[in-house]
């Protein structure tokens, strides 16, 4: 895929990043890109989680760019297991801290975009931050999603919720 599908600051650190896309990112972003409900089922390693992680940066970095970020979650992210939720937590950092640093090298003003994690083990403090100032994309466990959807507070944040982003969904059909 020559053209990818998306703004120039997100094409651009993918390319500088990446030899390339994979299949599962092609047949993926054309789909997420038709709006569909899209299942990516591909082996470890083919870039599933990226491909549907850079669509949804890609829509939040033009609100950015525009100063129109909404103040809630618009991405939520749930794994069943705890800890690939702290490590896609930290693996966002780098795209977005390399979409920020083109944004910058290109004169663009680039409102941030906030990542929290939010699981059994998140302190109270950092919850209620979230309830203040709610992270643009969410990653979560089904357990703590559970009590997100019943507090009425916690709900609120979720109302802007725009892509879904299951993984290791084997896991949480059972």
């Amino acid at each position: 895929m020559d053209a990818l599908p998306f703004d120039p600051l997100v094409a651009g650190w993918f390319r500088q990043a990446f030899a390339g896309a994979t299949p599962a990112q092609e047949a993926g972003w054309a789909a997420i890109g038709r709006g569909e409900d899209t299942l990516i089922a591909a082996p470890t390693g083919s870039g599933k989680t990226l491909a549907a992680f850079l669509s949804a940066i890609d829509g939040l970095v033009r609100r950015a760019q525009e100063n129109r970020l909404p103040e809630g979650t618009c991405v939520l992210y749930v794994s069943p297991l705890k800890a690939l939720g702290n490590d896609i937590g930290k693996n966002l950092e780098l795209p977005l801290a390399g979409i920020r640093q083109r944004a910058e090298e290109a004169g663009l003003s680039l409102d941030d975009i906030r990542v929290a994690v939010r699981s059994g083990d998140t302190p109270a403090s950092q919850r209620q931050a979230m309830l203040r100032k709610p992270p643009h994309i969410l990653i979560t466990t089904p357990e703590s999603l559970y009590i997100l959807l019943t507090a009425v507070k916690s709900r609120q944040i979720l109302r802007h919720v725009e892509s879904v982003i299951v993984d290791e969904v084997h896991a949480i059909c059972g």
